[in-house]
Order: structure tokens, then sequence, then C-alpha cells
């Protein structure tokens, strides 16, 4: 393999994102995003009436906001929530 293969194949492997939404794989082109931007990928989109939310083992979970530039990492997770919860309300 000459030296431009293996650039090609180093700059491929880190130009694409494996990352999970409630569940569902979404395979994204880059290394960083709005919430915005994460929130328009699953169909339909994840309105305003639900947090996005980032899920962080053994820590606390971040609230991603609309306009907060989020760093990707292969196999990051992320997990909507509903923005409001009125206990006792049925």
């Amino acid at each position: 393999m000459s030296a431009d293969q293996s650039a090609g194949q180093l700059e491929h492997s880190t130009s694409e994102f494996t990352i999970h939404i409630n569940n569902a794989t979404f395979k994204v082109p880059a290394a960083s995003m709005t919430g915005t931007q994460i929130r328009s990928l699953p169909s339909p989109p994840i309105g305003p009436d639900f947090d996005l939310w980032e899920d962080v083992p053994g820590g606390s979970d971040v609230l991603i906001g609309d306009g907060q530039q989020v760093e990707l990492k292969n196999g990051m997770h992320f997990f909507t929530a509903p923005a409001t919860i009125n206990p006792g309300v049925a």
C-alpha cells in the first residue's frame, strides 16, 4: 500500500462518524455539529418540545443547546426527553 493510499484511508476514517440518537444509528460526515444539526438527523426531526442530551457514561449527561457546537466522536450516544415535565398531569 502506498503512502497516498494510507493517507486516503486515514482521511476517510476520520471524516465520517457514527453516532446514536434514541437507539437509531446515523453516519455523519462532520467532526462537529450544532445541536440544531444533530436534531435534524432523525426523520421527522426532533421538535422543540424535546430536549437533546448527550449520554455520558459514568458521568452527568449534558443538555445540548440548539446553537451549541458538539465535537463528535465515533459511538457517541444522544437521547431526547420531554422539555417540560408536569408531574401529576395526565
